[in-house]
């Protein structure tokens, strides 16, 4: 079985395993592709959202920074190069390190946050990150059960204006963040407690699209 398959499997068992996210299917493949293109080049993705959404950004984060499915085992010119340079630390880093797609959540930062709560503008705290660790290339996620968080919103104009692509992942109508995005998944829930328990099967399933992608042998 070929690599791609593989990563076609992980959105066919997400729609068998949840047949009401089957109209967002595409929309998943694409937010995906986005994703794919990003990583490719090197680039990486920035998460952000509110409350729940705030924890599923560290979620996600945590997925494609680490193994997930797979022990994503270092290059073996890596750990060659961590030996050669400290041979007793950089034998255990080798075989502890693993494989990462580059990706920060921005909701972690609280001394930064903080601050620009107090001294600028809180609802601008998500932009000044995009804007400061974003690059052309890169993506922003942002996770919105509404669409419409004022701070979520902001960033993903500092993001396009970076010459970012921007991905939602919403529900309800999508709200505002369904025309500021590239692509975006509108689960189709309206409560907001529903929308969240389907926001977690979606991105734990770019999760594993993108490490069989990148860490099948």
């Amino acid at each position: 079985m070929d690599r791609n398959t593989r990563v076609n499997e992980q959105l066919e068992l997400l729609i068998r395993r949840y047949p009401i996210l089957a109209s967002v299917r595409e929309d998943i493949d694409g937010a995906y592709r986005i994703l794919e293109e990003c990583f490719l080049q090197g680039n990486k993705l920035l998460v952000a959202g509110n409350g729940g959404s705030c924890a599923d950004s560290e979620h996600m984060v945590g997925e494609l920074m680490k193994g997930f499915c797979k022990k994503r085992p270092v290059p073996a010119d890596f750990a060659r190069a961590l030996e050669e340079i400290d041979p007793k630390r950089g034998k255990i880093l080798a075989a502890g390190l693993q494989g990462a797609l580059p990706a920060i959540s921005l909701t972690g930062h609280p001394g930064l946050s903080t601050a620009f709560l107090n001294d600028v503008d809180g609802e601008l705290i998500y932009a000044q990150q995009v804007y400061g660790y974003g690059k052309s290339g890169d993506v922003f996620l942002g996770i919105s059960t509404s669409g419409n968080a004022k701070n979520v919103l902001y960033a993903a104009a500092a993001a396009r204006a970076k010459g970012m692509k921007v991905i939602g992942l919403t529900g309800k109508d999508g709200g505002e963040l369904r025309n500021a995005a590239d692509a975006v998944i509108v689960v189709p829930e309206k409560e907001t407690y529903q929308i969240q328990e389907l926001h977690l099967p979606v991105y734990h399933t770019l999760c594993l699209m993108l490490e069989e992608r990148f860490f099948s042998e």
